[in-house]
């Protein structure tokens, strides 16, 4: 996701400066995504540059404020209307750290995938009982729903995962004796 789009859409909505941006951004998303209000101004800087938004002069507190133009108008309602791109795959850290452990001698991949397996669950029960709190805004129980499905999903493949691990190790051929080996089992 771009902050970029982000910002455009929030300030659809009306004038804002860097820091109301940030705050709202993080209600909305319930704080999954944490911003720095420094990306949030340097983001503000490129988008003015390209004429996507424009200084609205400053509120009583001295606060640069922004509009979002005609042509930031046009390019958020193309990122709404766009689906999102599954081109490139994300970079899993997950996924990219079990494709290391099984090709690195000496790492127990089991362990490797029980530890997260237990982490996702304690994530899942987390995300549980926040759904069960007090009536949430709808963006933030979508945004939670998303945390949901996501754990779920990485639970089934870390079981998918387990099964071909297992699998693969009863299927790997002994290894052959060492030559160590085979010269003890001469001498006796």
């Amino acid at each position: 996701m771009s902050v970029r789009f982000a910002l455009l859409a929030l300030l659809e909505q009306g004038p804002k400066y860097g820091y109301q941006l940030r705050s709202e951004f993080e209600q909305r998303t319930g704080s999954t995504w944490p911003l720095n209000v420094g990306q949030v101004y340097t983001t503000l800087t490129r988008l003015e540059r390209d004429g996507l938004v424009e200084g609205a002069g400053s509120d009583e507190q001295g606060h640069v404020v922004y509009r979002v133009t005609d042509a930031g108008r046009d390019e958020v309602a193309t990122w709404f209307t766009t689906p999102v791109a599954r081109t490139q795959p994300p970079r899993d850290e997950l996924a990219i750290k079990l494709a290391l452990a099984v090709t690195v001698p000496g790492v127990d991949v089991g362990t490797v995938i029980q530890q997260q397996r237990s982490a996702t669950i304690r994530a899942l029960q987390d995300y549980t009982r926040l759904k069960r709190q007090e009536p949430l805004d709808l963006a933030w129980s979508l945004v939670l729903e998303s945390l949901v499905f996501a754990a779920e999903a990485e639970v089934r493949w870390l079981d998918h995962c387990e099964a071909r691990v297992r699998r693969a190790a009863a299927e790997a051929p002994a290894p052959e004796p060492s030559r160590t080996d085979e010269k003890q089992e001469t001498t006796r």
